[in-house]
């Protein structure tokens, strides 16, 4: 049994590095998509958006499926200890009906505490497995997510994305107070020739 709990860690291990690989991934189609809304190929940021947001639902996936893969090897872990808490509740019935018939109550107490034990070890694994088990869904990429990622990438970049029209463009930068003064100096040469 322990053969079969050493492969089950070892693939919830090998499923976890492949949820990290996904998410660098992720973020490297994110990187790309920046690069994409800047030049303005809207087009080919969408795409990298949609790559993204499935590699990172992919990302969750394999986690989801390496915690249920954990989970199950605690499962046969506490089946393992649950089959030894049974030999070791076996063996101190037969000592609490020895001490009863000597009304030993000293041991009998002994016995009890070591009984209580046992059970309190037991409930906490359960407890432990049950908190560990999730269902793996099924994720979707829908058009709303690719959309806010993209808009969250414009804002990181400090870009105008303009949905409507599918173009990207810069922020307005107010002109410096020096330019001002240049400005309006050049409109009075102007206007006085």
């Amino acid at each position: 049994m322990d053969a079969a709990v050493f492969n089950l860690k070892f693939l919830a291990k090998v499923f976890k590095k492949k949820s990290a690989r996904c998410e660098k991934n992720s973020q490297s189609e994110i990187a790309k998509m920046k690069k994409a809304i800047k030049a303005g190929n809207m087009e080919v940021a969408r795409i990298l958006a949609s790559n993204a947001i499935r590699k990172k639902n992919e990302s969750v996936n394999l986690l989801r499926l390496a915690s249920r893969i954990d989970a199950a090897s605690s499962r046969i872990e506490t089946a393992a200890q649950m089959r030894q808490v049974t030999e070791s509740m076996a063996r101190v019935v037969g000592d609490m009906d020895r001490a009863s018939q000597k009304m030993d109550l000293e041991r009998m107490t002994k016995i009890m505490d070591k009984f209580e034990s046992q059970s309190e070890d037991l409930d906490i694994q359960t407890e432990y497995m049950e908190g560990s088990m999730s269902g793996a869904t099924a994720l979707a990429t829908p058009q709303g997510e690719i959309d806010m990622l993209m808009q969250q990438a414009a804002d990181e970049a400090g870009l105008e994305l303009s949905q409507e029209l599918g173009i990207v463009r810069a922020p307005q930068e107010e002109p410096l107070p020096e330019e001002d003064g240049l400005n309006e100096r050049l409109a009075k040469l102007r206007n006085t020739s």
